[in-house]
């Protein structure tokens, strides 16, 4: 057993344990000693040696599958190691055990895939709160239109109604955007459309598309569009864009990349959308 008396926990022989720290240092960097991740890394049996995430960080992905195949054989032969790292995905794949520390006391212990569960909600309430006390700027990457109209406002809002530029994803979210009209416009159009942050379109529509008319519109008026939906979505980072045009497609004022937001979730989610599949496993006959 491998005892880390700053924290007054052991670990057994021949075990990797996941480290997750939130706030200040635990001390666990001075528990044991620091690995060298060459290829002659020693065997540490006896002592728990500390693997902290920039050595992971930043290895090529053939050369971190190669370290990590040595940790899991050195592991077998009875080292411990400690993997100081919040790469969920690292830790669900190799970790025997995950503690989860918070300004260096322990928060939660015990199998990877419940703890990282917990810090996942953990992970997704914070944002979530801090999203609710950020106010949401418009900084467009592009404006352009003839300015028969001005887009006002961009608001994002979670299920309570509050503004916040962080969702939970599968809450029931709206996107509000105010239009000013600085000139007559027939049949104005008013459409939305998210994007990841690479640029990929997730979703886009607008109030033709949902056979909403308001028109016409004269100099000087205002209105307010309000477009709700869940946010299913994975977690990352999004952006809105949004325009006010004719039905043509002429625009009068449009905001390309207007609102970044950012969507949390309570578990990992490869991609963009989150389909919430319902999973069933049979094992069949044999013939």
């Amino acid at each position: 057993m491998i005892e880390f008396a700053p924290l007054g926990l052991t670990a057994p022989d021949g075990s990797i344990i996941g480290v997750i720290e939130e706030g200040g240092p635990s001390g666990l960097a001075a528990t044991g000693g620091t690995v060298s991740l060459g290829p002659e890394m020693p065997n540490p049996a006896g002592n728990a040696a500390i693997v902290p995430a920039f050595l992971l960080a930043g290895l090529d992905a053939v050369t971190k599958a190669r370290t990590i195949s040595r940790l899991v054989q050195l592991r077998r032969a009875g080292a411990t190691f400690v993997l100081l790292t919040h790469d969920e995905q690292l830790l669900e794949s190799c970790a025997d055990e995950v503690w989860w520390l918070r300004d260096g006391k322990l928060v939660g212990r015990g199998d990877p895939l419940e703890v990282l569960a917990h810090y996942r909600r953990h992970v997704a309430l914070v944002l979530r709160e801090v999203g609710r006390k950020q106010g949401v700027s418009l900084a467009p990457a592009l404006r352009d239109g003839d300015g028969r109209a001005v887009l006002t406002g961009i608001e994002l809002l979670g299920t309570d109604g509050s503004a916040t530029v962080v969702w939970r994803s599968g809450e029931a979210v709206a996107i509000r955007v105010t239009v000013r009209f600085t000139g007559d416009v027939a049949d104005p159009v008013i459409g939305i459309l998210i994007r990841t942050r690479i640029g990929l379109n997730v979703y886009g529509t607008n109030t033709e598309l949902e056979n909403i008319h308001f028109g016409p519109m004269r100099d000087g008026d205002t209105v307010r569009v309000t477009f709700r939906f869940r946010a299913e979505l994975c977690g990352g980072d999004y952006t809105v864009t949004a325009a006010s045009h004719d039905p043509d497609g002429v625009w009068h004022d449009w905001l390309e990349d207007a609102v970044a937001f950012a969507v949390a979730d309570e578990r990992y989610t490869a991609g963009v959308a989150n389909l919430r599949a319902k999973v069933v496993a049979e094992v069949l006959p044999r013939i």
